[in-house]
């Protein structure tokens, strides 16, 4: 790898943890949209063109830019897993959480989204168990309602 194909990863890096969602811009429902890291960087959020997924070409097989662009979303398929992992861990008996509430705005994890996409959601009803605590949730995205 050369320094220019290292410098573009790492670009490329830097703009996928900048357009990670930090909160709601509103608290009106029907509202998705959030600030990122990009809208304070460079007035707007930052977005990118997806490109074709290389993951499963082999490597020698492919042009240098799409080494790169492969070596990217791996990156990205493992940050967002252990990333939106972490935001959801469990402490089961040991410390208690806030429940969700109805209008918050949550992740939807779909391992099928590009690079710098994130699915939103409103939580639109929640259901507590036997204990008061949430285990269903209704959330409303762009696409439909998920349970």
């Amino acid at each position: 790898m050369t320094i220019e194909e290292f410098q573009t990863i790492l670009c490329l890096v830097e703009v996928c943890l900048n357009s990670r969602p930090l909160c709601a811009v509103s608290s009106d429902p029907n509202d998705l949209c959030v600030l990122t890291r990009g809208d304070f960087l460079i007035g707007h959020p930052i977005n990118a063109i997806p490109e074709p997924d290389y993951s499963a070409t082999k490597t020698n097989r492919l042009t240098r830019w799409q080494q790169s662009q492969k070596l990217f979303q791996h990156f990205w398929k493992r940050w967002s897993n252990e990333y939106l992992s972490n935001l959801q861990q469990r402490f089961k008996w040991k410390q208690k959480r806030s429940n969700l509430v109805t209008g918050n705005l949550v992740l939807v994890k779909d391992e099928l989204l590009p690079p710098m996409k994130w699915k939103l959601g409103r939580v639109i009803a929640t259901r507590p168990g036997s204990d008061l605590c949430v285990r269903v949730a209704t959330v409303k995205t762009v696409s439909g309602e998920y349970k």
